[in-house]
């Protein structure tokens, strides 16, 4: 049965989909070819509620047919209507594509429009894909140390694209998901890095520290989400199967502080090392909640 019920939450996902973005297709190749920023912008309005339509239906279906098991403590600053008419840097652990699913559930009508980081690879994903690009999410390619090493403008193309997103950012609130370690989580990964943390891989710096400089203090706060699957399978066939278990979500609210508006990550060695260290101190904090047997939280 646990099968039947996955295949009919997939079919589900493929149907909502294909229903968004029909729309979503026609208002993009409306701003493609939109002789405007100005005018680009209010298509961009359009398709993203048309995107936060797709999240919304897909919320009602987890709700309905999924009925997970998840339990979520957020920030007061994220109970009440204003928070959605704020900018939010989000970073959270990685360990599935589950996690997308639940960290939209929680946020939805709670923070602005979403917009992720993404691996350059995924603007092939049929349908979603372009989707993605049309709504301006900010494709990352991934190089290996050695390549970056033989070629530093290669790191310049991230940074160009982290750039655009955030420049576009600043005209109308959104929130921008990091999830900073690079990659799910596995414990091949995990012993390849030679991790420090228990439950985490290394975190990486330069993303969220461009976020922070391009934004500055347009930014409301840092939401740090900790996705934790102790009790859970990170499989995201389990997820549709509705047979995911206890996924616990905890987001504490950091604030930005003075000093990471006044540097530049990539150009100033000083300024760096003290987001990386700073970015270090909040994944040994994670580290240590995930380690914990308790947790103080509320029921979806």
């Amino acid at each position: 049965m646990s099968s039947i019920r996955g295949v009919i939450s997939l079919l589900f996902l493929i149907i909502n989909t294909l229903f968004w973005s029909i729309p979503l297709y026609l208002l993009a190749l409306l701003k493609l070819l939109s002789p405007s920023r100005r005018l680009q912008l209010h298509l961009l309005e359009g398709l993203n509620r048309l995107a936060m339509g797709w999240i919304g239906t897909n919320n009602l279906w987890i709700r309905a047919w999924i009925r997970p098991h998840w339990q979520v403590n957020v920030p007061d600053a994220l109970k009440d209507g204003s928070a959605r008419r704020r900018w939010w840097l989000v970073i959270s652990n990685h360990r599935s594509w589950t996690d997308i699913f639940v960290l939209q559930y929680a946020l939805h009508h709670r923070t602005p429009m979403p917009k992720f980081f993404l691996k350059r690879e995924l603007i092939w994903v049929p349908v979603i894909g372009l989707a993605w690009w049309a709504l301006e999410f900010p494709f990352m390619r991934r190089y290996s140390r050695e390549r970056l090493a033989n070629d530093p403008r290669l790191a310049e193309r991230d940074r160009a694209a982290t750039r655009r997103i955030c420049e576009r950012a600043g005209q109308s609130p959104m929130s921008i998901f990091n999830f900073v370690e690079g990659t799910r989580f596995t414990s091949g990964k995990h012993d390849q890095q030679q991790s420090p943390y228990t439950h985490l891989l290394r975190p990486r710096a330069g993303g969220s520290a461009q976020v922070i400089s391009i934004l500055g203090d347009r930014l409301s706060g840092i939401l740090d989400a900790t996705l934790d699957y102790r009790h859970a399978s990170a499989s995201f066939w389990e997820f549709l199967c509705g047979k995911g278990g206890d996924i616990h979500l905890d987001i504490v609210q950091r604030p930005v502080e003075p000093w990471m508006l006044n540097g530049d990550y990539h150009a100033d060695a000083a300024y760096r090392e003290r987001f990386q260290q700073w970015l270090n101190q909040v994944w040994k904090d994670k580290d240590a909640r995930l380690s914990r047997a308790g947790h103080d939280i509320e029921q979806l």
